[in-house]
């Protein structure tokens, strides 16, 4: 969302759609393996027993590195509502291609360019073609204290919070800006930095009532850096709803309070 102009004021809402979870179950190849996949096989076809039975088109390559037939989640049975009794699950990926409520697996030799694949999770660009099958999820940031749901209460020491991800292995480091991007002081990262996985980073400062523009930037193990606003509007124009993974700037009032806006 949110590619055309701050939009919601909640991190909720610009970020909420974010789980990071321990998961148990079969690895997609074992069964694969076992099913005798013949060498034409180059894609698989993954449908959900949902009402919309919900399918995507995943590479053979994926399929048969990480991807997992999943039956637990945080050390229990899937609830109905995360894909009772099984689902898929392709880490680093974006979410709706670990179908739920897992059905069926078909192999074929191309791709089955189902709804999810066509007119939705794909990015109209400026020039008039889609970027289809954007499957990984690219490094990305936020700020989740403080936020709108979380304004500064009073002046003093206080501590900067966060999220970062990336769908290509580890974040590597996060920096903080207090300006917009002029400039930068590097964070601390918590915790365990996992591969695909959730990072936590932090910064104590001090907040004397100035107001901020507030932002993080994460950088992977690669070596990709979370773009700017304009850069990725550079690349792929406003027309796209998904895979959007700009800084994302808070302005903080001298008041405290915190607002959704979007700078370059």
């Amino acid at each position: 969302m949110e590619w055309k102009g701050a939009q919601m004021e909640a991190l909720q809402f610009t970020h909420g759609m974010l789980s990071c979870c321990e998961w148990t179950g079969v690895p997609l190849r074992v069964l694969l393996e076992e099913a005798g996949v013949k060498p034409e096989g180059k894609w698989i076809l993954a449908e959900g027993a949902d009402g919309s039975h919900m399918s995507r088109s995943i590479p053979i390559e994926k399929a048969l590195d990480d991807t997992l037939v999943v039956y637990a989640q945080n050390g229990e049975m899937l609830r109905p509502e995360q894909g009772y009794p099984l689902r898929l699950l392709n880490p680093g990926w974006e979410g709706n291609t670990s179908i739920k409520w897992l059905r069926r697996i078909e192999v074929g030799d191309k791709p089955w360019y189902q709804r999810e694949e066509t007119s939705k999770y794909t990015d109209l660009m400026a020039d008039g073609r889609a970027r289809k099958f954007t499957f990984v999820q690219e490094t990305n940031s936020v700020i989740t204290s403080p936020c709108p749901e979380k304004p500064i209460i009073k002046s003093g020491l206080i501590e900067i919070e966060g999220l970062a991800w990336t769908g290509r292995g580890k974040i590597k480091q996060v920096d903080i800006s207090f300006d917009g991007g002029i400039s930068w002081v590097p964070a601390k990262l918590k915790g365990l930095v996992l591969d695909k996985a959730l990072t936590r980073f932090s910064l104590v400062t001090k907040w004397d009532g100035q107001p901020w523009l507030l932002q993080s930037r994460a950088v992977d193990e690669t070596g990709y850096v979370q773009p700017t606003l304009r850069q990725l509007r550079e690349a792929r124009g406003t027309n796209s709803i998904y895979h959007k993974n700009s800084i994302h700037t808070w302005k903080i009032e001298a008041n405290g309070e915190v607002k959704n806006v979007q700078i370059s």
